[in-house]
């Protein structure tokens, strides 16, 4: 099975910003030890810190789904869904 790639966009709620991100670094650590997990970033825009984005490369889609299913996968959802605007996920195959 192909690498599995993962663009996620996550645009915080003003006055929440600092919070969110918060959140969103503390996936970093246990994420990359997971089984699976090829590569995982964190970047926030510079001309609007609101919105962050992963670029995430897993070997395969299952692994991305044990992710998903994680204890603090979860428990990141459950903290910050009051506190983000919008969230869009790509799950990707590279075809060249």
């Amino acid at each position: 099975m192909s690498t599995v790639t993962v663009v996620a966009k996550v645009t915080a709620n003003s006055g929440v910003i600092e919070t969110v991100k918060a959140e969103l670094i503390k996936m970093l650590a246990p994420t990359r030890q997971e089984e699976g997990c090829i590569e995982y970033r964190l970047h926030q825009d510079n001309e609007n810190p609101a919105v962050f984005v992963f670029y995430e490369n897993w070997q395969n889609l299952a692994c991305l789904e044990q992710h998903m299913n994680a204890p603090h996968f979860k428990a990141y959802v459950a903290a910050v869904s009051d506190l983000i605007a919008d969230k869009l996920v790509y799950k990707m195959t590279e075809i060249v």
